[in-house]
């Protein structure tokens, strides 16, 4: 792979993999539009295109070349991998841009907007190579401009998202455990042992990586490292007795150790990625002294990186931490006559609640939620062949998510990506290929962001505390 990066790529090699990457897009969105229409197909779409761009920008900064107009995209000092990078993540966040743009405001996908969005893959993809040829136009200076004040700006607010994800979902997984618990069925035993198991295993992890941190990082010189280890050992501590605290507990009973474990499973893995991340000019990085791994190290490390930046970039567009409560979808059904004592619902929008219920329950299945007879007399639909409702299709009656947002964020991602891939990056000494984030500036990255999760999770617990008026909702009406 070493030999492959650094041979010189030519015009009729770019050429030559844009038509490979052409192809092999069109398969990927015929084999999604055979497997189902869902968003979540959709969706992994657009991260694996976003991953394709980062492993392509890596490769490129790797071999510092440039894909296009070498005299005008590399300085004089023979520096292209760096100004390649930004070009190629400038022009896939101008594209996120444009469709944000254009999508704003569908809520349907009847809207005819909406088929950009789900379909006109090709098109898309042929903007994309126009808009890497326009960006190889434009002059370094401008990118050097940009990445201080929109890359760097967006890769923050991209961080921040990832952290209220993991926060996040740390309360749904808990809740959802509670839920089945509660619900004393057959199943019950299995969730609370699940609940337990995993609460447990993730404190135990916590301990066990932060042993392994102190045996293997913090060397006599290595401050930094203990004073990560430390703080984060002590925000451990914090967090758990905030989630056990009588007062958190009255609060929000569904509070306690499951959320905490998770975050502190987290953020501890965070602390110690930041040290395997950092240089080892001070002697406190073991792990990229092993010529046998270190190569393996940074192709691997590099890998899940995107990979954990397309997942997170993803996720966050259908997230209800980002929607409120319309996370689910507005339910776009046919007008019907209103009836005033029922809160000006119309039948359809009752019928529809109701069998939702039931499917929820479990005595419909999930297909009846496509079944539009039941919806009586609908210009709209009874006029559509029954061959066009897919069942897999999950946004027939509204969108699943915010369609600008999803862009706004993969724009984020892109500028994150370019920002991680060229800032303070020297080349690894063993093979071609440079590490990504092994930097001081990632690293801390790292660590401060472990910091803010332990922040943002307290603030969930904490806040109805509080201002137990906007949480608990019974009370206060």
């Amino acid at each position: 792979m070493g030999a492959i990066i650094s041979l010189p790529i030519s015009a009729a090699s770019t050429f030559t993999f844009s038509m490979l990457s052409g192809c092999c897009f069109n398969l990927l969105s015929n084999i999604a539009s055979k497997v189902g229409s869902s968003s979540l197909g959709v969706r992994l779409l657009y991260a694996i295109w976003l991953l394709m761009n980062s492993l392509l920008s890596w490769i490129t900064l790797s071999a510092n070349k440039s894909l296009l107009f070498p005299g005008k995209s590399c300085t004089s000092t023979g520096e292209c991998g760096f100004f390649t990078v930004h070009r190629l993540n400038f022009a896939l966040g101008m594209l996120h841009l444009i469709l944000a743009g254009a999508l704003i405001k569908v809520k349907s996908t009847k809207d005819a907007r909406a088929t950009i969005q789900n379909s006109w893959w090709s098109l898309k993809f042929l903007t994309y190579i126009l808009l890497i040829v326009a960006s190889f136009l434009i002059p370094n200076e401008f990118y050097i401009f940009f990445s201080k004040w929109v890359s760097v700006p967006s890769g923050v607010i991209f961080i921040l998202v990832g952290l209220i994800l993991l926060v996040d979902f740390a309360h749904e997984w808990a809740e959802t455990c509670i839920f089945h618990v509660e619900q004393e069925d057959e199943n019950s035993n299995f969730w609370k042992n699940f609940l337990v198991a995993g609460t447990a295993s993730m404190y135990t992890g916590a301990i066990a990586m932060t042993i392994a941190m102190y045996i293997v990082f913090c060397r006599d010189n290595c401050n930094m490292n203990k004073v990560a280890v430390n703080m984060n050992l002590v925000l451990i501590l914090i967090t758990l007795i905030i989630a056990i605290h009588p007062r958190v507990q009255q609060s929000n009973p569904k509070s306690g150790l499951a959320q905490s474990s998770m975050v502190a499973f987290y953020c501890t893995y965070l602390t110690m990625s930041a040290m395997a991340s950092e240089p080892d000019d001070k002697m406190c990085n073991p792990l990229v002294r092993s010529n046998g791994t270190r190569k393996a190290s940074v192709i691997l490390g590099s890998l899940f990186t995107f990979v954990a930046i397309a997942y997170t970039t993803t996720r966050a567009a259908a997230n209800s931490a980002f929607q409120g409560s319309a996370a689910e979808g507005p339910i776009y059904l046919p007008d019907d006559i209103e009836y005033e004592g029922l809160g000006g619902q119309s039948r359809n929008q009752l019928r529809y609640e109701a069998i939702k219920q039931a499917v929820e329950e479990g005595s419909l299945p999930e297909s009846a939620l496509y079944d539009h007879s039941w919806m009586g007399a609908s210009p709209s639909l009874n006029n559509r062949n029954e061959t066009e409702l897919d069942i897999n299709d999950d946004e027939v009656n509204g969108t699943q998510y915010n369609y600008s947002l999803f862009h706004v964020i993969f724009f984020l991602a892109t500028q994150w990506i370019a920002i991680l891939l060229t800032i303070n990056v020297t080349h690894d000494d063993v093979g071609n290929f440079v590490p990504v984030g092994r930097t001081y500036f990632y690293s801390w990255v790292k660590i401060v962001s472990a910091w803010i999760c332990y922040g943002l999770y307290s603030w969930t617990v904490l806040a109805p505390v509080f201002m137990p008026y906007r949480f608990d909702y019974e009370d206060y009406y």
